[in-house]
């Protein structure tokens, strides 16, 4: 069974070329354009992954991060920011949150996937 990932970031286009890398790697994917619709996405169903854009309107990946790790349903799902943010102290922040891995744009879809894999074991 194909495995869910959800992408959240607020550039359509971001979320097409993301979605198209994992769709032609045989994953499902749910998208949310920002932080809270993400959230009311998460309703339950198993997501292996999340991968988040940082700098968003309405809720900034962070803080995002922050809530799905406050869900009981979500608390160990792993959560890869991709993000244009380079700064050491922004990748601390987020892994203070709970995100697993700091994947920066612009990006080469093998690098992406290749953290996907390993994050989204069986």
């Amino acid at each position: 069974m194909a495995k869910t990932i959800m992408i959240v970031d607020d550039s359509a286009s971001m979320r097409q070329v993301v979605g198209i890398a994992l769709k032609n790697a045989n994953y499902t994917v749910i998208e949310g354009c920002d932080g809270k619709d993400a959230l009311s996405k998460l309703n339950g169903q198993k997501v292996h992954l999340i991968i988040s854009d940082v700098n968003m309107p309405n809720m900034d990946g962070i803080s995002f991060v922050k809530a799905v790790k406050q869900m009981p349903n979500y608390r160990f799902t792993p959560i890869i920011m991709l993000t244009t943010e380079s700064a050491d102290a922004k990748k601390r922040d987020g892994q203070a949150a709970g995100a697993k891995a700091w994947v920066v744009k612009p990006f080469k879809p093998e690098v992406l996937l290749g953290a996907v894999q390993k994050l989204c074991l069986p």
